[in-house]
């Protein structure tokens, strides 16, 4: 048993009787967490990356201890407009994340099943609405979603606004672009800003925003340039440190804290040496990073490397920033994952042609249905450009939905066909 295991171990023993306890037991664990990953990091992490490890963490750590500060959010929600406001973004699936890393997930999953929630829905949502009912998590001031992706978003939010009494704000998405589309969504945006002003006590400061957004457009501009760079160059990474990314692509974009990581990504990845024999990964969808031999075979690999993936490249314009909430608002609706399933198969195709993939991974999370349902749509296109594609099916959060010798059968003999360069299949 691992100390991460131990620790949950005894947290899990004061939830029923004494869950903010429990909850002040979460926040030391993650404080302590974040001391470690800043004084002891990893062997063999790149500096970039324990920067964000650190981080990643932190922000988190931070946030719970800051109640009067802390949104509940998804990751798609406009966080650069938050920001503004001096908030933080902590999104449930971020939150669920952490709890896992807690060994955590099956009590409140467990918990949310036995309120009536549905097993089928994501466990994700089952992990977070567990918590939250548990009470170990502090209110946040407001809870800000979308519609876009995922159909049990929103009534996660509207659940634990019934629930939990925390006020929540949802802005509908429209399927496809248009200026009608735009000007919708940005006339939510301005409904949301009133609101957001009440809850921190601060007035909207558009000239902050732009801002928020030229520190956007230049952290794309450092973390594509390190993407180009990473095709010639070997650059080791982890499934966590992927999901850890988009903290830094979503949750926080925008902020000074991740273009200074980009800057230190895009400067460190030209000191490595080039890659030997490297096979290169697309990643579709979530890392199911507890997942053992994935991460034998992934983790700080030189044979095997995720070198991009489909959420982190969700949206890859620049913004406009003299015209800020159109700027959100267009993001939102031309996100890769919004709208017809074939714009995110026709860019995943385009990503792996660019970054040189040699084969392509979609993850079928469990209660996931667009993931699912879509991914022989993907497998489709990648054929068609000569990619071989693997479809993989479990859980990226609950440990007990993973069965590992199937996965190590299918994975393997997916490596075996990139060795012998077999082409699409």
């Amino acid at each position: 048993m691992n100390p991460a295991e131990f620790y949950g171990g005894i947290i899990r023993k004061k939830i029923p009787k004494n869950p903010k306890l429990a909850g002040n037991m979460i926040k030391a664990g993650l404080h302590l967490e974040s001391f470690r990953c800043a004084h002891f990091p990893e062997k063999g992490m790149p500096k970039a990356y324990q920067y964000l490890n650190y981080m990643a963490v932190k922000v988190v750590a931070d946030a719970l201890e800051n109640s009067e500060t802390y949104v509940w959010t998804n990751i798609f929600a406009p966080a650069e407009l938050l920001q503004t406001f001096g908030m933080t973004c902590v999104s449930m699936e971020c939150l669920a994340s952490y709890l896992s890393g807690f060994y955590l997930e099956d009590y409140f999953i467990d918990l949310a099943e036995n309120q009536g929630i549905a097993s089928t829905l994501c466990s994700y949502h089952k992990n977070f609405i567990g918590a939250a009912s548990a009470g170990i998590l502090p209110d946040p001031i407001l809870g800000v979603t979308t519609s876009m992706i995922c159909d049990g978003n929103i009534n996660t939010f509207r659940y634990l606004n019934s629930q939990c009494g925390v006020p929540c704000f949802i802005i509908d998405i429209p399927h496809s672009w248009s200026p009608e589309a735009e000007n919708y969504v940005v006339r939510q945006l301005k409904q949301l800003i009133p609101v957001l002003e009440e809850k921190s006590g601060k007035k909207y400061d558009e000239d902050a925003l732009k801002e928020t957004l030229k520190r956007e457009n230049e952290s794309k501009k450092h973390f594509f340039s390190a993407l180009q760079k990473r095709l010639v160059h070997a650059y080791p990474n982890t499934m966590t440190l992927v999901l850890f990314l988009l903290l830094a692509t979503h949750l926080n974009m925008g902020s000074q804290w991740v273009l200074d990581f980009f800057r230190m990504l895009d400067k460190e990845i030209g000191t490595y040496p080039s890659p030997k024999n490297e096979k290169r990964l697309m990643w579709i969808h979530l890392t199911p990073y507890t997942e053992p031999t994935l991460s034998k075979y992934l983790n700080y690999n030189p044979k095997y490397a995720i070198v991009c993936d489909d959420f982190n490249l969700d949206y890859t314009e620049m913004l406009d920033t003299e015209y800020p909430l159109h700027a959100l608002a267009k993001k939102m609706i031309c996100n890769i994952y919004n709208g017809d399933f074939s714009r995110k198969a026709d860019a995943c195709a385009a990503y792996a042609q660019k970054y040189n993939c040699d084969g392509v991974v979609e993850f079928c999370h469990w209660g996931c249905k667009q993931s699912c349902g879509g991914a022989l749509l993907i497998k489709d296109k990648m054929r068609k450009i000569g990619k071989p594609m693997l479809i993989l099916d479990g859980d990226a959060l609950d440990r007990r939905n993973n069965h590992d010798g199937q996965i190590r059968t299918r994975f393997e003999a997916f490596l075996e066909v990139l060795e012998n360069g077999q082409g699409a299949i």
